[in-house]
């Protein structure tokens, strides 16, 4: 799975390139907006959340003493779960409501790799949506059943760093999926979807290693994730497609 994990992340070098060569930058227009739109409001709504969250993280320590160390450590509590829940709620939005945009992207560079005779089937941009919105709601629904225990754990002194390891690949996995149905609409079914992505994960995770940390930089990453991850997944995910065949 790690000589995968690199495959994941050697792909991207090659992927500003590709998508200059095949002029894909007029698909990335409205996905790009829809990005940067989503991250504005899930910040400004994160941010007026983070008082209340300690408020709430707060009530845990019912004792007098250590209640001003205990209500730092739920400030910083409150914004680590502000941050983690607010990358896993923007990521899947943005990929569900991108995929009418980004199955053409995937289309194209299959097509430059292929030829028209290996694209499997056509999907329409309903098709697209609904797809992309019933994986994309399955995926959420798990990260966070993985990363509410994750972060209860993180409070056990030692854990911490295990457990913020362990979110950072999760966030990843999920990340890394997306980016590669793009791809997999055109040849399988939801099910068997599922299944190629948990026997390639070392690619999702690779994949999805650059697409989360792209995030943490300020304009440009919102702005140049998906079309880069998009591309770097596809190239990916379409030669382990034709290996199995």
């Amino acid at each position: 799975m790690v000589q995968n994990i690199f495959k994941g992340i050697k792909a991207y070098p090659s992927a500003l390139g590709l998508i200059g060569r095949l002029g894909l930058w007029k698909y990335f227009a409205i996905p790009v907006l829809i990005s940067f739109f989503t991250a504005v409001l899930i910040i400004l709504f994160a941010w007026s959340l983070r008082d209340p969250i300690a408020d709430i993280i707060d009530q845990i320590w019912v004792w007098q003493w250590g209640a001003d160390w205990f209500h730092s450590l739920a400030e910083i509590l409150g914004g680590v779960l502000i941050i983690v829940l607010g990358l896993i709620v923007y990521k899947h939005i943005v990929m569900a409501l991108s995929a009418p945009f980004m199955s053409p992207v995937s289309e194209a560079i299959e097509r430059h790799f292929l030829g028209t005779q290996h694209i499997h089937r056509k999907t329409s941009n309903t098709a697209q949506l609904w797809r992309g919105i019933r994986v994309n709601v399955r995926n959420l629904t798990l990260e966070i059943l993985i990363t509410i225990p994750l972060l209860v754990l993180s409070l056990v002194p030692g854990l911490n760093i295990i457990t913020t390891v362990v979110l950072f690949l999760v966030q990843a996995y999920y990340a890394g999926f997306g980016n590669m149905d793009y791809t997999l609409e055109r040849h399988y079914g939801y099910k068997e979807s599922v299944q190629f992505v948990k026997r390639h994960k070392g690619v999702a995770i690779g994949n999805g290693i650059i697409f989360t940390m792209m995030l943490f930089i300020p304009f440009i990453g919102v702005l140049l994730v998906l079309p880069l991850s998009v591309t770097a997944a596809t190239s990916q995910t379409i030669g382990f497609i034709e290996n199995k065949k």
